[in-house]
């Protein structure tokens, strides 16, 4: 049985992969950081509820120990946890804004990855797949006009974008460091959730394909990628 994590699927793209890899026949630790909410969403699609919060490092442990003792491996990790940060001016922005932003999407990652390795180590075909946006490239942030077609909606965010640049960045070392392993960057796309107060124009079945896919890579798949549905995006 392949067991996977996802980080902040209580609701919108996490869940929501989480029910399709459940479907799939995974054993999916549904991670949140409300006990209450994470064992409702759990319920809900058949996973298993994991209080996880990903910026405190007792936390995250505590997560890791609980899988271990249970399961003993972990194949398949999905960095989703994520938050928007400020989207004031850049002028504005204060180094406050920033580290609130990279502590969830950046340093956060990196605490799970390295709590689980671990495990990951232990699966005999180990998948990361880091949840990070089009915005954080740093080809269509130099000229958002010409790859519209990649990313729609541009949004000049300065802690957020810059966090997704460096949720990149940290992906493609991490493929290095680990040739074992497939991992992965994505884009889900101007997705219809809480994280954008439900703007986005895509559904969160559609935003979750490509985490969906690229969370069933074999070990053959490809990694140390940045892609969205319709293909590689430029870093």
């Amino acid at each position: 049985m392949t067991t996977t994590l996802i980080t902040g699927a209580n609701k919108g793209l996490g869940l929501e992969t989480a029910r399709r890899l459940v479907a799939a026949g995974h054993t999916v630790y549904l991670g949140a950081r409300d006990a209450r909410r994470g064992k409702e969403a759990a319920r809900r699609v058949g996973a298993r509820p994991l209080l996880i919060d990903i910026t405190d490092d007792a936390s995250v442990q505590a997560a890791a120990t609980l899988v271990h003792e249970r399961d003993g491996h972990l194949d398949v990790l999905v960095n989703n946890a994520g938050i928007v940060g400020s989207v004031r001016p850049a002028a504005e922005i204060t180094a406050a804004d920033m580290l609130a932003a990279y502590d969830t999407n950046v340093f956060g990652a990196v605490r799970v990855t390295q709590a689980f390795l671990p495990l990951l180590e232990k699966s005999a075909t180990p998948v990361v797949v880091n949840v990070s946006s089009g915005l954080g490239s740093l080809a269509i942030a130099s000229d958002p006009e010409a790859h519209a077609c990649l990313v729609p909606l541009w949004v000049s965010a300065l802690p957020y974008n810059s966090s997704k640049a460096a949720l990149n960045m940290v992906t493609a070392l991490y493929a290095r460091a680990f040739p074992t392993m497939r991992v992965n960057a994505v884009d889900p796309g101007h997705t219809a959730t809480d994280l954008n107060g439900h703007t986005g124009a895509q559904t969160v079945q559609e935003g979750a394909d490509i985490i969906v896919r690229m969370a069933l890579v074999g070990p053959d798949g490809p990694t140390g990628g940045y892609v969205a549905a319709g293909g590689p995006l430029p870093w």
